[in-house]
């Protein structure tokens, strides 16, 4: 069996989150997502319309999703990587070469991200009135 794994927090999940987990799906059998917890988004500056445990929910109910494990840290990776003998470690490519370092324990890809969408793009347009 090979196992996937990706990170993210996943707030006003959208097509462009289920792009990516199906894609990181049809990599290998067994897809886990290391969903950042609240406490540790607050550590990278971010706050989620949603709290960890909707976000949660909100994984668990899409098909490509397998496990839903807690991210609390940057440097978990490793661990995570280690405990769930992941195969390939999968990311958006605006990371790309910052985990490389992953290389000498799994396989590591940088997918396109989907073009005209992001939480951020959301969150600007609604915040500007645009609806």
């Amino acid at each position: 069996m090979s196992t996937i794994i990706t990170y993210g927090t996943f707030d006003l999940l959208h097509y462009g989150h289920i792009n990516l987990l199906m894609r990181a799906k049809e990599l290998g059998d067994y897809l886990i997502v290391a969903l950042s917890t609240d406490e540790f988004n607050l550590i990278k500056g971010k706050k989620s319309y949603f709290n960890y445990n909707e976000r949660k929910k909100m994984l668990e109910a899409i098909r490509y999703v397998d496990l839903v494990i807690e991210e609390k840290s940057w440097e978990q990776k490793v661990t995570d990587v280690k405990k769930y003998n992941v195969n390939t470690f999968v990311i958006g490519n605006d990371w790309q070469g910052k985990f490389d370092f992953l290389g000498e324990y799994c396989k590591v890809i940088y997918l396109t991200r989907t073009d005209d969408i992001s939480t951020t793009i959301i969150k600007q347009e609604l915040g500007g009135g645009k609806i």
